[in-house]
């Protein structure tokens, strides 16, 4: 049978299983913590707010389940970090020479491994903090950075048209969000009607079909060559791919580059880093959110998938690339300082509105950096953009949930606020973008077609 070149319905299962488990791993952690440190069982009621009576008592033992919680997030993306960002670098830049499924079948086994493992802490009541090596075992195999850096360079193998590239990119980022948004807006309604563990068990089921159709149906984007296959050569081959991205193409086109993939990582560490504490902030007084809340305002959280697909497809037709990612940054910037000052349900749903386009940099800046490279050197870039997108978004994770910790008794909206100082960052860097165009007075597809050079395929590997 003829296998497919499709990678979407890995992305879709993909993200459908993990965001059925994230949210429910945040409240079982949640749950446990708060068995733990109030020696009671966690209040569940069927009103839309959690929180008991409002004395000072049951808000210090909130603040001290928050920090705990926040700190114990902090732990587990530390631990996976590391080893993710190594097995990311390594097979993603070698799927240039080997093909992208070892890039997308090793980390669906971490997924599986992950799922299993939280199925077994939660049917058996093991000790908490076997979660956190749960993470890092799983991490071994890669990761959701590992997983997605493959998907981009196989779809990058399959486009030929610069605008064909950035819509189907554009395309994979929406599939992620209906899925997953899906996934987030039944997480609640399941957790309540059958506690923890057969979403878990869902979550395993639907990772293990991924990994069926990764191995048997998925065709390889890429022929694998007949060079060395021992340590040494796949260590040879990642620091060559590497050494060719940014030593071959010359100054002009390693400093564009460079600039583009901190344009994409800061904005990525402003982003997400964020969104790692908005479940606390939602569990936390005075919202104080049900699970069928927190599911409901995830899912919202994910629409902006789509949106922003629809924006990419509509405004790139009309506006230059930096102008749609200045929209989308702005978007993120204007709904961090709403969502600091969010008290109610209301207002906690009103300000996912002006998110809406928050993912349009993503794609557009993927496929600006994709136009840069030749098609022999997509598996380098996305692996140096995985490597540092997932440095950038775990250290994140564990920086808003430090300062979310500290800050929490005083103002739980700070973290918020420093996200939407952020910005700035990115915001600056997309100017310096700007003036270097400018100054070249090129475009990356003027760059790429006056910087070209031979496939790197066809000469031997040192």
């Amino acid at each position: 049978m003829k296998g497919l070149y499709f990678v979407e319905p890995i992305v879709a299962v993909y993200a459908f299983a993990s965001f059925l488990l994230y949210p429910l791993v945040q409240q079982y952690v949640y749950r446990r913590l708060w068995q733990e440190i109030t020696n009671t069982t966690y209040p569940v009621s069927d009103s839309s707010s959690q929180c008991g009576t409002n004395n000072s008592n049951h808000s210090n033992l909130h603040e001290e389940v928050q920090k705990a919680a926040s700190l114990f997030s902090m732990y587990s993306d530390l631990s996976s970090m590391i080893p993710s960002l190594l097995v990311t670098l390594m097979l993603v830049t070698y799927s240039d020479r080997r093909g992208r499924k070892v890039t997308i079948v090793l980390p669906l086994v971490g997924s599986l491994v992950y799922c299993l493992s939280f199925l077994a802490v939660s049917l058996l009541e093991l000790n908490l903090y076997l979660l956190i090596v749960a993470s890092f075992v799983s991490a071994l195999f890669g990761g959701v950075s590992t997983i997605l850096g493959g998907c981009f360079s196989y779809v990058a193998d399959r486009c030929e048209s610069s605008e064909q590239k950035t819509l189907r990119m554009a395309g994979v980022d929406m599939v992620i969000g209906l899925l997953s948004g899906v996934a987030l807006l039944s997480s609640g309604y399941f957790l309540r009607a059958t506690g923890f563990n057969w979403p878990f068990f869902t979550s395993a089921v639907f990772q293990l079909f991924n990994l069926l159709y990764a191995l048997f149906v998925l065709e390889e984007s890429r022929v694998a060559d007949g060079g060395t296959t021992g340590a040494g050569g796949v260590v040879r081959r990642l620091t060559f791919g590497i050494y060719e991205l940014f030593a071959r193409g010359g100054r002009k086109r390693t400093r564009l580059v460079v600039l583009l993939i901190a344009t994409f990582c800061s904005f990525s560490f402003t982003n997400f880093g964020s969104l790692s504490v908005i479940t606390l902030y939602e569990l936390n007084e005075p919202l104080c959110w049900s699970e069928i809340l927190v599911g409901y305002g995830s899912a919202l959280s994910t629409a902006v998938f789509v949106t922003s697909f629809a924006g990419v497809a509509v405004l790139s037709r009309c506006l230059p690339n930096l102008v749609v990612v200045l929209i989308g940054m702005l978007s993120v910037c204007v709904s961090m300082v709403m969502m600091a000052f969010a008290k109610t349900t209301l207002m906690m749903f009103l300000v996912r509105l002006p998110m809406l386009l928050a993912i349009m940099p993503f794609p557009v800046l993927r496929s600006m950096m994709s136009k840069v490279v030749s098609k022999s050197e997509q598996g380098a870039l996305f692996a140096c953009l995985a490597f540092s997108e997932n440095l950038s978004t775990n250290v994140a994770s564990a920086t808003f949930n430090t300062i979310y910790a500290s800050t929490v008794a005083w103002f739980p909206g700070f973290s918020f606020l420093l996200a939407a100082g952020l910005c700035l960052i990115p915001l600056t860097l997309l100017g310096a973008l700007r003036l270097f165009r400018l100054e070249d007075g090129c475009g990356t597809e003027g760059l790429l077609a006056e910087e070209e050079i031979p496939e790197p395929g066809s000469a031997p590997v040192a």
